[in-house]
């Protein structure tokens, strides 16, 4: 659990980082006319909510460590609810398909969303996976055999390359190239997750914007009157255990966006589908979503 002295200056910090969120600005990648629109007030984002903080200290309060990171494109605010567990690598898990996806759809190892790979018949532990797969389909069942022919598609030069231009947690794929960001070699950190996806939304990323543009489109997982989330979750089982879970992704708002990345360890018990559940409940909270 999170030290006293820790949690109230990180409470403080989201109460005040929400309160002042809404400030105007430009979004990166956005049209001309869509910033003269909010110039003129008429698409100016609302001030989020604050967060209740009891019901914060609540969300946090039985994990072994977490944390959760929000960033504002438009004013370039950050908050860090546990800067510590935000600057820890840990390894990436599902959350790597977006980066994998990317990957594939820039090498041609995939050609679109609708890339097919058939199933090899091999009976896995979660169902949704003993089937054919399209690159949607495997992104919305995070299908690890799907991903793993993907990777060993780009070859170890390739991803190399992707990685250090994308500048990618710590580029380490010496676990192996159909597992290297499974519990292995590869980490990345809450606060680099934000980055990377803050690149991707705005399309700063060293792929082409097909690439982008197809991958943000397959990340899509819900639409709602506030705003759009996209996302993907992460788990890391050990010895039967869940003991990792992540979700990162960005959330559009009254054509803002605020990018996320939470994480959270215990003993057993917490996967992506946890840290999922607690993202979109800060957000709705906050009135973005």
């Amino acid at each position: 659990m999170f030290s006293r002295a820790l949690l109230c200056t990180s409470l403080v910090s989201l109460c005040a980082f929400f309160v002042g969120a809404g400030a105007s600005a430009e979004l990166p990648g956005s049209t001309a006319s869509e910033q003269n629109t909010s110039e003129s007030g008429a698409n100016e984002p609302s001030t989020p909510t604050p967060i209740n903080k009891e019901k914060l200290a609540e969300k946090f309060h039985n994990y072994n460590a977490g944390c959760f990171e929000l960033l504002d494109c438009s004013s370039g605010k950050v908050f860090r609810y546990n800067p510590e567990q935000c600057a820890k690598r840990l390894p990436p898990m599902s959350t790597f398909k977006i980066f994998n996806s990317l990957a594939g759809l820039e090498s041609g190892v995939l050609k679109d969303e609708n890339h097919l790979m058939k199933w090899d018949g091999q009976k896995r532990w979660n169902d949704s996976w003993n089937k054919d797969q399209t690159l949607q389909s495997a992104v919305s069942n995070s299908v690890v055999w799907y991903f793993q022919k993907v990777a060993e598609g780009v070859g170890e030069g390739r991803m190399k390359k992707y990685l250090a231009a994308a500048n990618y947690g710590n580029q380490d794929i010496s676990g192996g190239i159909t597992k290297f960001w499974l519990a292995s070699s590869m980490q990345i950190s809450a606060d680099e997750q934000v980055q990377f996806v803050k690149k991707l939304y705005s399309d700063e990323l060293p792929f082409s914007k097909r690439s982008i543009e197809i991958v943000k489109k397959i990340t899509e997982l819900k639409s709602t009157e506030k705003g759009d989330l996209h996302g993907k979750t992460g788990s890391d089982m050990q010895n039967d255990k869940w003991i990792l879970g992540w979700f990162v992704g960005y959330v559009v708002h009254n054509k803002h966006a605020y990018v996320f990345a939470t994480n959270v360890q215990a003993d057993d018990g917490v996967s992506g589908p946890k840290a999922k559940e607690l993202t979109i409940g800060i957000l709705e909270e906050a009135g973005l979503l």
